[in-house]
């Protein structure tokens, strides 16, 4: 049913949502056992954005933005507005003057299945964006969506709350009941990783590292 905004909305722990942003996508992703990841698709509109943020979801009409601005309203600070269309869409939801308004709500970025404008102007701004498309066509304000309620953005359930981490390898979805138990998981990855990390740089092999010789003899790999 649209025309629903939800006004409250639990989230996370901020300083949980900030180890997320310093975790990674990557990282975060294969923390929770390789789920949330958001379709290829969306890609960052300039590179070198890291953030993660309570989501803030909008259900839209296609070529429709009316519930951007409403959702602007229930931005608090550290959110990051998800936008995901009722059918597929392409057209310019958001531009510089509602990441203005965004901004100063506290707003961290978009992650929108759709598209955006005014690409060098969110660049100059430095607010994030991660979109399906870059499209200067305009939308409209006549059908009612929905704010704060579950959505299916680029193939993944984001619910009102859930944190978003988002960074140039793409976008990754927490659940936020579990968002601290993955951090725990993030944590303990990237120590594991640093270890391998100073092996390699000392020459050793990955094959060696990860025992691999054996499997892959057994598989049937000659050497001549």
């Amino acid at each position: 049913m649209s025309g629903r905004v939800v006004t409250r909305v639990e989230r996370a722990e901020p300083q949980v949502i900030d180890g997320l942003a310093e975790a990674g996508v990557a990282t975060v992703h294969e923390a929770q056992g390789r789920t949330g990841l958001l379709a290829g698709r969306l890609r960052p509109i300039f590179p070198g954005a890291r953030i993660a943020g309570s989501a803030v979801t909008i259900s839209a009409p296609p070529g429709d933005n009316w519930m951007v601005h409403v959702a602007i309203e229930q931005l608090r600070d550290g959110d990051t507005l998800v936008l995901a269309p009722t059918s597929p869409c392409e057209d310019g939801y958001f531009g510089d003057l509602l990441a203005t308004s965004a901004l100063a709500r506290g707003c961290r970025g978009l992650v929108i299945d759709a598209g955006v404008r005014d690409v060098r102007d969110l660049t100059r701004m430095g607010f994030p964006v991660w979109s399906k498309a870059v499209f200067a066509q305009g939308t409209v304000k006549a059908t009612l969506g929905s704010v704060n309620v579950p959505v299916v953005c680029a193939g993944e359930l984001v619910h009102p709350g859930d944190v978003i981490v988002a960074d140039d390898d793409g976008v990754c979805v927490v659940p936020r009941a579990d968002a601290a138990a993955v951090l725990e998981k993030a944590r303990a990855r990237e120590v594991n990783e640093e270890a391998k990390r100073a092996r390699l740089a000392a020459g050793e092999l990955g094959l060696d590292i990860y025992d691999m010789r054996g499997k892959l003899e057994a598989m049937g790999l000659r050497y001549e």
